[in-house]
């Protein structure tokens, strides 16, 4: 009597049958990395490459929300679990983010408002439901962890999904009629604010968390690059205000206001990027910590294709010229990093598919 012999998994199959009970909530942070790196070599003329980003970006975001559904489905108490964690849970506003970053791109690079505001309804939706239902949680607990333990670059994605509906809300401004130009300015500004605010709130406990308590290289997680990415964001967010003052007298009226704030934020994130550096060279280099692909590095790969574009629209809305090469230096970097990142990701995928059983 013979046996057949079991068949050998393959990288298509892993793809097409992932381990849904263990589906990071961070992955939508592939689709933000995407569309935003999609932004940033359009504006340096790589118009093919932004396409191509852009339709990734896109087929990323379908299969990313069949996946979740799926996940949620079969893996209920897995998911719930996720979304109360310290850790994991504010992974869950890469979805937020994914959603306003993608409506971004679709109306830069196709013009098309209606899927704009298609992506800006889901993404207000998401962001209203994570929001009071995950600091909800993480307040009435219990049992909490300590600073230590419990914070993380992580849940700087709550700002970053913020600012993505104040972006979006700026963008979709525009073209329509007055009344309503204004209702979705006052959106912008009112997100954009509450974003700048609990980027303060947030960052304080980080900054703590990193000069009073110990940091191990295990901890240092990519993350930590939205420390940058947060306000990289918000320098977006503030520059398309400023260029929508024109057109929006209450806007007009605070006009300085917006640009000391637009400013203040990019000098910050600006800050962040030779801090994160040196923390990068010693956790890689002095401490020897393995560099293998994790989807958390999608987390890295943002803050780099966001800094490009704020820094492109911020010397647009304040009329300056001496950032261009600036510009053009991080949408380079930020397309090269992501082809890092996304070859890692093939790879892992290979990986698993091999020594899956």
């Amino acid at each position: 009597m013979s046996s057949e012999a079991p068949i050998k998994p393959t990288l298509t199959m892993h793809l097409l049958h992932p381990d849904l009970a263990m589906l990071s909530p961070a992955y939508f942070g592939m689709v933000m990395a995407t569309g935003i790196v999609a932004l940033a070599v359009h504006q340096i003329g790589l118009w093919s490459v932004a396409w191509f980003l852009y339709a990734v970006a896109l087929l990323t975001y379908a299969v990313l929300w069949v996946l979740t559904v799926l996940r949620f489905l079969r893996y209920r108490a897995e998911f719930i679990a996720d979304v109360i964690d310290y850790q994991r849970g504010p992974g869950f506003f890469t979805m937020v983010a994914a959603t306003g970053v993608l409506g971004s791109a679709s109306v830069i690079l196709t013009g098309s408002k209606t899927t704009g505001f298609i992506l800006w309804g889901i993404a207000i939706l998401l962001w209203i439901g994570l929001t009071y239902t995950i600091f909800t949680v993480f307040m009435v607990k219990e049992e909490k962890p300590t600073l230590e333990r419990g914070i993380t670059g992580a849940w700087l994605l709550t700002v970053v999904a913020t600012q993505s509906i104040a972006v979006l809300s700026a963008l979709l401004s525009a073209p329509i009629e007055q009344s309503h130009r204004l209702d979705l300015n006052f959106m912008a500004v009112s997100m954009w604010l509450w974003g700048v605010m609990l980027y303060i709130w947030l960052m304080t406990l980080i900054f703590y968390r990193f000069t009073f308590s110990r940091l191990d290289p295990g901890d240092l997680t990519p993350p930590y690059w939205i420390n940058m990415g947060a306000m990289a964001i918000s320098t977006l967010a503030g520059s398309l205000l400023i260029q929508n003052a024109a057109t929006a007298p209450f806007l007009n009226s605070i006009l300085p206001f917006l640009k000391g704030i637009t400013l203040l934020c990019w000098a910050t994130g600006t800050w962040w990027i030779p801090m994160l550096m040196i923390l990068g060279i010693w956790r890689h280099i002095y401490k020897r910590f393995p560099l293998s692909y994790d989807p958390l590095y999608w987390g890295a790969v943002f803050p780099l294709g966001m800094y490009a574009v704020c820094t492109f629209q911020m010397e647009q809305a304040l009329q300056l010229i001496s950032l261009d090469l600036l510009t053009k230096a991080f949408s380079w970097i930020a397309v090269a990093v992501w082809s890092l990142t996304f070859v890692g990701f093939m790879r892992s995928m290979h990986r698993r598919a091999r020594i899956a059983p």
